[in-house]
């Protein structure tokens, strides 16, 4: 099964760790992807820039508004999102359990929605075929 988990982070705590403590967690991170990708368990993911540099769009008396910044008005902010290969819920929760970045905020572990993703890429493959 996949599963989609959502890294969140401290933004604050994280941007005042000593270049050195960040940078050991960030090699302690990726030591533990490393781990996940040799036993067939990581299937990608995204960091996230800070969410400063982000916008949310809503819609509100149909029109689309930006606003800056996160819609959430929260001290942990989604960081990144990473792909997993793992029998069940339970076998995910065993192996984000041991990721470090849970030591810098939460890991959200939802099921992918495998009828959804396979629609979504059945459109893609016959848009592919369609512009061949």
């Amino acid at each position: 099964m996949k599963f989609v988990c959502l890294g969140y982070l401290d933004e604050n705590k994280f941007a005042n760790l000593s270049e050195e403590e960040g940078q050991k967690m960030m090699n302690a991170c990726f030591d533990y992807d490393d781990e996940l990708r040799r036993k067939g368990h990581f299937l990608g993911g995204e960091a996230l820039d800070w969410s400063r540099k982000a916008v949310t769009l809503r819609t509100k008396n149909g029109q689309v508004e930006v606003t800056d910044g996160p819609y959430a008005e929260t001290k942990e902010i989604l960081g990144g999102i990473l792909l997993l290969e793992a029998r069940d819920i339970n076998h995910a929760i065993s192996l984000m359990s041991a990721h470090p970045g849970v030591k810098v905020g939460p890991f959200e572990i939802r099921p992918a929605d495998e009828q959804i993703n396979r629609l979504i890429a059945e459109r893609g493959a016959r848009l592919n075929t369609a512009q061949a």
